[in-house]
This record gives C-alpha cells, structure tokens and sequence, in this order.
C-alpha cells in the first residue's frame, strides 16, 4: 500500500491547524479524527478568548469550523479511531482493522481532564462545571467559585480565579497540600482564597434545567469523620490533572512522568531514548502540560505541519 505523505492523528485545534497549513503546502493530509472528534473544545459551550471573535461563540462550532476550513483545503478526513501504533514501521491500525501507513505524522492526540466521578460534573458541564479556569475562569466574575486539588494546578487556578472571582475556596482531600511552597503561602495569603482541608466533594447542587439551570453549591464530606457541610458557589473547577493521550506511544518515543509528549526543545520533533524521531512530530495538548489553550495548540499544529512539510521536501 502506498504510504500517506501525512498523517495527523487528532481533529482538536492542533489537528485542524496543521491539516490547513499541511493542505495548503500540497501535501494532502489523511486527518483522523479520533473517539473525540474536534477535541477539548467540543465539550466546552462559550468560547470567548479565542482570537478574531468579538462576541462569545460556541466550543463545538468553533471546531465544526476549524474542520470544514481543512476540508476546504484538500485535508481527506477519516472517521476512524487509531489502536496500535508502530511508529518504526510507520503504520497505524484503525479500531476496525484497517491499516494506515505514512511517510510522516503529526501526534495530535490531545489530553483528558481527570473528573471526580460526579454525576452532577455530567449535568453541570459547561454550566458551573470546568476543568480549565483560564479558560472559563471569566464568566464568574464576581462570584463564589471553588476549585478541588491539592497540587500545582489546583494552586496556580485558585489564584488565577482570585483576581476575577469574588470569593474561591479550595477543597483538598488531605491535610496538606502537594504543590510548590511558594504557591502555597501565596494562596494561604490570599484575602479571597479559603481552603478547607480534609474533605471531598459528594454532590454538586443547583439547578439542572438545560438552559437557565446551573451549579447553585457543592455538599462536601470530611475525609476524617464523613460529615457533610454544604457552601454556596457558581463555579466549579475541577483541578486534579490531565492525563495525556500517548498510551499508543509507550516505550516508542520519550515521555515525561506524567505521559506528555517529550519534544525537542522549541520545536514539535519528537524524540526517542533522546535521538529524533524523523518525520515524527508532536503538537497540542498531547505535549503541553503547561498552557493547554486551544490557541496555543493550534500554533503547535501550524509548526508541525510546517515541520512535516520540510521533512517530506528533503526526502526528494
């Protein structure tokens, strides 16, 4: 079978962005979207930092877009999901047994937020319910939020949350929190910032009408002696980590500890036991622990499919 020149595994913002670029450079990209077509953005509702839109738009269209514009550029897409990867044969196969083979790939596969396991994270998702505060962060200005973790992350957006929100409270299953010194005496510090230690959240309360519904508080459970005290937010944040989508990958290309994408630094290269990867490029989520913005990730897409393009011109 006659290889792909590229393949981008991943239909998020990193994905469409690099379908563009890559189409548009003649290259004829095969997109396959994934279990989660459009990615991150398809389960979050209004969207208003994202460049070139006055008013607030919608996630799930914002991705419909991104999509069509590939299409429109000569991106074949595949409504396939990917389950074994040899990336030293450079073949993929798809969840019904077909086989991709390609010259060179764009991984972007993207990351998943780590949930409590609530039913109400279901009901209330994109209605007081995120796993992102600087991306949904702006809604609740001026209102009750908080936030639940107890490590960097949890730290770093109950700070950011602090400077919009009127009040945050930080919820930690234990008596401690694991994140950096320094950010916990800034949030033990803070004047809006409350920490109640020892307890998790059991249920989140509010109105579930779909449209004018949303959280109205959370019941919280000691982790000490199981009884229940209820507080009164409009904001969620669910902070206790990403796990990123590289299980295709294991032991064929470096990772950190945490599963991200270990690219060469400044670039999209992936690497493996430290040499190059050649033809092999990371972008999005999937290798971005740190910023997980839709605009960044697409910046990571532009960067590989330009990276693809001259990996594939010297191969002539």
């Amino acid at each position: 079978m006659k290889p792909h020149p590229l393949i981008i595994l991943g239909s998020g913002a990193a994905g469409c962005t690099a379908a563009i670029y890559a189409a548009r450079a003649g290259l004829k990209p095969l997109l396959i979207r994934g279990n989660q077509p459009g990615g991150q953005l398809t389960i979050t509702t209004d969207v208003e930092n994202y460049p070139g839109f006055a008013a607030t738009i919608q996630g799930p269209w914002l991705m419909e877009q991104m999509e069509a514009q590939a299409k429109h550029c000569g991106t074949e897409i595949a409504e396939d999901h990917i389950v074994a990867a040899n990336l030293k044969a450079k073949t993929l196969t798809g969840m019904n047994g077909q086989t991709y083979h390609f010259q060179s790939l764009i991984i972007a596969t993207g990351a998943t937020a780590k949930w409590l396991g609530l039913e109400g994270e279901k009901t209330y998702n994109g209605k007081g319910v995120s796993a992102c505060a600087t991306c949904d962060g702006a809604f609740y200005r001026n209102q009750n939020v908080a936030v639940v973790g107890g490590g960097n992350t949890a730290l770093e957006e109950a700070l950011y949350l602090a400077n919009i929100a009127k009040t945050v409270t930080l919820i930690h299953r234990r008596d401690a929190f694991r994140g950096e010194k320094v950010l916990q005496e800034r949030v033990k510090n803070h004047p809006k910032i409350t920490i109640i230690y020892n307890h998790t959240v059991a249920e989140i309360l509010g109105n579930p009408h779909p449209i004018t519904g949303g959280v109205t508080g959370l019941k919280l459970q000691s982790t000490t002696d199981n009884s229940t005290q209820e507080i009164k937010v409009h904001g969620l944040f669910i902070a206790i980590g990403h796990a990123p989508n590289t299980t295709l990958f294991k032991n064929q290309i470096d990772l950190d500890e945490t599963g991200y994408i270990i690219a060469q630094k400044g670039t999209v290269q992936t690497t493996h036991q430290g040499q190059p990867l050649k033809g092999i490029f990371a972008a999005g989520d999937v290798a971005d622990p740190i910023y997980r913005q839709a605009v960044t990730a697409a910046g990571m897409g532009c960067m590989a499919a330009l990276d693809a393009n001259r990996y594939l011109e010297s191969l002539h």
